[in-house]
């Protein structure tokens, strides 16, 4: 499943499966301009950590095509186009693929020098592509490495989608489920709902079944039942940010989840590529939080379901101290405790 985020040259325009509507729709939502890259980031139209890094990719290019059509590439228009590329970093907080993207097409604009506009915009296109199709090798390599993680006849428990819709394709959580099966392992998952945006419930589920993966939904009050009855031996889950020292910033819920793994003694781990960890910050707890609107509490789709009026927690996102997590999985391979020293070691064998 890599045709979720699609560039199309002809109308010079990014084409997004819309997952506000999965399962039960199927419908592209269509960007052009630093505008749509935003409101499609901040609606969740496309969602994970990765997959905003590659759509933020492309929306730097666009951001360069749209100061361009107001320019012509005359006058002022690196400061206009700073501005654009700022906007698209600051849609969402959590996400440090986001960013990483943005600095990644900053970087690419310092070392062209004196380039003009157009070839910019050219050159921008081509770091996209190449992020979202380094990013699918990735989590093919996620999978292998976490495949192994797991054994023939696992029910394998995981909260929020970190699958292919969630990447450029194959999947970080759900890749090392496709790594084991790719091995030749029968396994199953189950499926946390994730309330309240229902990531699990609609996607994960969606994704799986479509690749004919058993898959079972659960509420995610459900864990604890299911972990004491023995119906789970092992956890792997995605995260939109990893801190310096190995803690996991991932969908609200998951801590919960880790908590409960360390209390019945089943492994817990999180799959996710280098880009997504973020060596600047020292601890989950220093992570931004985003705190989404009230009204994806308040109603499932159109329908009310809580009193007018009375507040309401959206907390996107929770951090998992590193004590709870058994492993950290990424395409350079198994990282164990103590995190700060085999993080920096993958990194400095990546090269980065």
């Amino acid at each position: 499943m890599t045709d979720h985020i699609q560039y199309d040259d002809a109308a010079k325009a990014l084409k997004l499966l819309d997952q506000r509507l999965l399962p039960c729709t199927e419908e592209t939502f269509v960007c052009r301009t630093t505008e749509d890259i935003v409101y499609a980031l901040q609606t969740m139209v496309v969602r994970g950590a990765p997959a905003i890094g590659v759509t933020a990719a492309y929306g730097c290019h666009l951001a360069a095509l749209e100061v361009l059509a107001e320019t012509g590439g005359e006058g002022d228009w690196k400061t206009k186009l700073l501005e654009k590329l700022e906007i698209i970093a600051e849609a969402r907080p959590t996400a440090v693929n986001l960013r990483w993207a943005v600095v990644r097409a900053k970087d690419a604009w310092d070392a062209q020098g004196d380039v003009s506009l157009p070839g910019l915009a050219a050159a921008w296109l081509e770091l996209a592509r190449t992020i979202q199709q380094d990013d699918i090798e990735s989590c093919m390599a996620i999978g292998r490495f976490g495949g192994a993680l797991f054994n023939d006849g696992d029910t394998i428990m995981t909260h929020c989608n970190a699958g292919a819709l969630a990447t450029a394709g194959y999947g970080t959580a759900l890749g090392v489920i496709r790594g084991a099966i790719d091995q030749g392992k029968h396994v199953q998952v189950i499926a946390n709902e994730t309330r309240p945006f229902l990531q699990g419930a609609r996607l994960t589920a969606y994704e799986l079944h479509k690749d004919n993966i058993p898959v079972t939904i659960a509420c995610d009050n459900a864990c604890a039942l299911l972990m004491k009855k023995g119906m789970v031996q092992g956890v792997v889950v995605g995260a939109d940010r990893i801190t310096a020292n190995g803690d996991a910033v991932n969908k609200i819920g998951t801590y919960g989840v880790a908590v409960l793994a360390k209390q019945h003694g089943i492994p817990f781990y999180v799959a996710a590529p280098l880009s997504t960890i973020d060596r600047d910050t020292p601890t989950g707890d220093d992570v931004p939080i985003e705190d989404r609107t009230p009204r994806e509490v308040t109603h499932v789709g159109d329908v009310q379901i809580c009193p007018t009026d009375v507040p309401v927690y959206n907390f996107a996102f929770d951090p998992t101290p590193n004590e709870l997590i058994t492993a950290i999985v990424t395409e350079r391979g198994v990282l164990r405790a103590p995190y700060t020293e085999s993080i920096n070691k993958a990194f400095d064998e990546a090269g980065l």
